[in-house]
């Protein structure tokens, strides 16, 4: 009965609500995470806070659609314990390469569990949520909705799970910048961000070139050195489609349910094909 959510890791948190959750309730609950639902969500730190529109019922006389407040927030994860993972990962080539390049790792639960800890919620133990409603049963309804709409929101952004578990961005990315990998990889990445010369003109501008009075016509088309008969390979690059990957899986301009960084490289792909037909 699960939303299928884009990315395993938003799945496996989808999962876990299901897996402790009555399923009628969670039905109910998916209506919840609409934007028409939603008027106000703001996560901070490890807890994400909602105003969520109920229903008008006139029938107990409330002829007016009350807004709850709803919080949900997932057990953080001590400092202390973030720096043995954090060991862990930056002893990891692929695990850190992907987590530079803004991806998640296939095997970054198994990096935690060594650990003894997990990135992802494995059952309600590492959630805390509330609502104002007046449902007696937890998770009510709304909360439901507030974690169907998390789960929509970890599948464009998987660092979001690291700051609900209580790291920052951008204590990662210094994390991972200080390990030898990462700094190499920090490095290529700078290498490619910098910034391109400032043009007064969109189109190249002819440049104006002294011309003797008595030219050559055959040196003129022929040039005054041989054109070389052999070209140096170009040497490839160290993170290929650098540009493509930094966005993710799943940037927020991509709506389609499979993956962009996959699509680029199917495209690439048949470019690459189709193009040896002209060569």
């Amino acid at each position: 009965m699960s939303t299928k959510s884009k990315t395993w890791w938003g799945q496996k948190f989808i999962d876990a609500l299901e897996g402790f959750t009555d399923s009628g309730r969670l039905s109910r609950g998916r209506a919840y995470r609409t934007d028409k639902r939603v008027k106000q969500w703001d996560i901070s730190g490890s807890k994400v806070t909602a105003k969520i529109l109920g229903n008008a019922n006139p029938y107990f006389g409330v002829d007016v659609a009350p807004t709850y407040t709803t919080h949900v927030a997932l057990t953080p994860i001590s400092q202390k314990e973030w720096d043995k993972v954090m060991v862990a990962i930056g002893d990891n080539a692929a695990s850190i390469c992907k987590l530079m390049m803004s991806e998640m790792p296939d095997d970054i639960e198994l990096l935690f569990k060594a650990a003894k800890l997990n990135l992802l919620p494995v059952s309600y133990k590492d959630f805390t949520v509330s609502c104002s409603c007046p449902d007696y049963s937890v998770p009510c309804k709304h909360i439901a909705g507030v974690c169907y709409r998390l789960g929509e929101q970890l599948d464009n952004d998987p660092f979001l799970l690291f700051e609900l578990r209580g790291l920052s961005r951008e204590k990662l990315h210094q994390a991972l910048s200080l390990s030898p990998l990462g700094k190499v990889l920090l490095q290529s990445v700078l290498a490619k961000e910098q910034a391109a010369p400032q043009s007064s003109s969109y189109f190249t501008r002819p440049k104006q070139a002294d011309v003797p009075e008595q030219v050559d016509v055959r040196s003129f088309w022929h040039g005054k050195e041989p054109v070389p008969s052999e070209i140096e390979p170009v040497s490839e690059t160290i993170i290929p489609a650098l540009t493509i990957k930094k966005g993710g899986d799943y940037p927020s301009f991509w709506n389609r349910d499979n993956s962009y960084i996959e699509a680029m490289e199917e495209l690439y792909l048949r470019l690459r094909k189709n193009s040896h037909k002209f060569l």
